[in-house]
């Protein structure tokens, strides 16, 4: 025994498990979850489990299971809240120091957004206030890369996706894909976008309730980035002035990641740098 907590439960737990699928077809699965029980049986111990807290967790990943359907996955939101496709990404993604983060995509992205010219804008509705973006797709040398690819994605000032209410916006509204200029500069307009709720009528979002977690994304733009022989990188831009910029429930936000939008005329610009890093810097292309 090692003296911790549980370590008389885990032991012929994990041990037995392990005597189990000693010849497991599949290997890795038979790894994971040897871990997996190994610290599912500390955790016993060290909160004294019972019971009944047994039937609450099975009856809570019932309802998450139960609460999924064509438009919507519950799970991959359970995941996203406790950080753990965080996590994924930047394990998966480990970047030199000074490239630019990578996060978690996201449910909104639709690839084959339509191609659009330097200083062309991605709104086809018109509707709020105008933001220009000054990009600059550079490596970790500084230099701009050329013919990189670009594609943005982002909420409206309402917080509303377009493929979330297809009837109310055009479609591929605030979508669009770009290729940055010799220098590596591109220019991206749009409207500036606001902050919205994650769901909060399911289980995940009453999990969130009774944790006291607030469910507002903080504004910002979304970016997917292809060059040959760089990392793709796909990221977002947030505004650092929303009020939740310190409360992301998909715990996205990075230092990195923050701009400022400065009022210009009847709206507003921004700068940003997006670093990439070479593909054989830990990840293939």
């Amino acid at each position: 025994m090692d003296g911790r907590p549980g370590s008389e439960i885990d032991l012929p737990l994990s041990r037995a498990f392990a005597a189990r699928t000693v010849d497991a077809r599949d290997r890795r699965l038979a790894d994971v979850l040897g871990v997996l029980l190994q610290d599912l049986s500390h955790l016993i111990g060290q909160t004294n489990a019972s019971r009944a807290d047994l039937k609450a967790v099975i009856g809570f990943l019932t309802e998450v299971g139960e609460a999924c359907d064509d438009k919507r996955q519950e799970w991959v939101l359970l995941a996203d809240v406790l950080g753990l496709t965080s996590a994924i990404e930047a394990h998966n993604t480990q970047r030199p120091p000074g490239a630019t983060p990578n996060t978690l995509t996201g449910p909104f992205y639709r690839p084959g957004a339509p191609l659009r010219c330097d200083g062309d804008s991605i709104s086809m509705d018109g509707q709020g206030e105008p933001l220009t973006v000054r990009a600059v797709v550079a490596d970790l040398d500084g230099q701009g890369i050329e013919g990189a690819v670009v594609e943005v994605w982002q909420a409206d000032g309402c917080g509303v996706y377009e493929n979330q209410a297809p009837d109310l916006q055009p479609e591929f509204n605030l979508r669009g894909t770009y290729r940055s200029g010799a220098d590596g500069r591109l220019t991206i307009r749009t409207v500036r976008p606001a902050g919205y709720a994650i769901p909060e009528d399911g289980p995940v979002g009453r999990l969130m309730a009774r944790l006291g977690l607030g469910t507002r994304r903080p504004a910002h733009l979304q970016v997917r980035i292809t060059a040959p022989g760089f990392q793709t990188l796909t990221t977002h831009v947030f505004d650092r002035a929303d009020p939740d910029i310190d409360r992301d429930p998909l715990c996205a936000v990075h230092p990195g990641l923050l701009t400022d939008f400065h009022p210009a005329g009847a709206g507003w610009t921004t700068d940003f740098r997006f670093v990439l890093a070479r593909a054989d810097a830990g990840q293939d292309p």
